[in-house]
């Protein structure tokens, strides 16, 4: 792990374990130039060390990107999401790390992990300084029940394409992934007038050329969850992965990383990627789409309506007044359009992917903060 440190971070990687509940955890601290350490947690039976960093780097590109002041970082615990003592081990791992909460590293939510266990965090923790992403009954702003993620992705793709001039409600779209960030994802495409044509799920997907019922899916999801595509009898089921190879204008990976390499890159029929997941892309296959022409909206700044949701919620966690949602939705859409116009005409100025570009203008940020801190050599 120490051979993949450099001149950025990580400042700090803790690794904990609990053996009682089986739990094993890590805390990365990244970079703390512009602010303190912020970024969720995630629980999977698989989650690593190297996954968490990689996590964490991209929270301080993130932060920086929408020009937000906090930090990268991120917490991984190795768990099953689904056990009965989930909460057991949550607790077990915001215990081991009572000495970098809330001082150094607030938690939030990711992959796993719901506002129910931000309330566990936050309890365990004391006070209400240790969590962010609570449930509104603790005078939170729950991320996943409102869906700011997705409703910044698809508030991204309206800015994208009218950026190359095209209408939103003229779009066909693909969304892989159908949890917290594809279906506020679907949600706000369908008011934006989108059609959305395909969605799938860790069980499968559907397909309606003509597009589907967002509203009825929705309400599947509600009662099924993944298992909603099981339900829906008037779309064509789909394989998993078929959902990339789907006839649409636009592709969002909402899911997990790495699902475009080279190889989709250069067969991937859509147009136009919005990254609603995390690190979707290579770097190989970033440079192929850009070759090809397809407009790429970078993770950083398309599923960056969570930091920003983050960011009203860390001002907020001591304060009586329960933050206010509309503004919530304001800021993010006013920060990721502009990231998103910015990112785009910096990408055609410079012949470069909108990744190189937007990461450039982080790092750039990040830079002057450290330089100014005197942490340079």
């Amino acid at each position: 792990m120490m051979d993949e440190f450099d001149e950025w971070g990580p400042e700090k990687v803790v690794c904990v374990s609990d053996t009682r509940t089986g739990m094993r955890g890590v805390l990365v601290i990244d970079n703390t130039a512009r602010g303190m350490g912020k970024g969720g947690a995630r629980m999977t039976p698989t989650v690593s060390v190297a996954e968490v960093a990689r996590l964490a780097r991209n929270m301080t590109w993130k932060w920086a990107g929408v020009d937000l002041f906090y930090g990268g970082a991120k917490a991984g615990i190795r768990y099953d999401p689904t056990s009965a003592d989930k909460g057991s081990a949550i607790r077990a791992f915001v215990r081991a790390l009572r000495n970098e909460v809330p001082h150094e590293y607030v938690f939030g939510l990711d992959v796993g992990l719901t506002e129910e266990d931000a309330a566990i965090m936050l309890d365990e923790v004391g006070g209400r300084a240790g969590a962010v992403g609570t449930p509104f009954a603790l005078g939170g702003l729950p991320y996943d029940q409102l869906g700011v993620t997705g409703y910044g992705v698809a508030e991204s793709l309206d800015a994208a394409a009218q950026f190359v001039g095209h209408d939103t409600s003229a779009l066909s779209v693909s969304i892989q992934g159908f949890g917290a960030v594809g279906a506020a994802t679907a949600k706000r495409l369908d008011e934006l007038g989108a059609t959305v044509v395909a969605i799938s799920t860790a069980q499968g997907g559907l397909h309606d050329p003509d597009g589907l019922d967002i509203a009825e899916l929705l309400r599947l999801r509600d009662v099924h969850g993944d298992a909603l595509v099981h339900h829906h009898d008037a779309a064509k089921p789909l394989a998993p992965g078929d959902e990339l190879r789907v006839l649409a204008d636009v592709f969002v990976p909402a899911a997990l990383q790495d699902v475009i390499d080279d190889r989709v890159a250069r067969e991937l029929p859509a147009t136009m990627i919005i990254e609603g997941a995390n690190l979707p892309t290579s770097a190989a296959a970033q440079q192929i789409l850009h070759d090809r022409g397809v407009t790429v909206v970078p993770d950083f700044i398309a599923n960056a309506g969570g930091v920003v949701a983050a960011a009203v919620a860390m001002d907020s966690r001591t304060s009586g007044f329960r933050p206010d949602s509309d503004a919530v939705f304001a800021g993010i859409a006013a920060k990721l359009r502009s990231g998103t116009t910015a990112a785009l005409a910096d990408s055609r100025s410079h012949d470069r992917t909108t990744h190189q570009v937007a990461r450039q203008t982080a790092k750039n940020r990040v830079r002057e903060a450290m330089r100014l801190k005197g942490r340079l050599p």
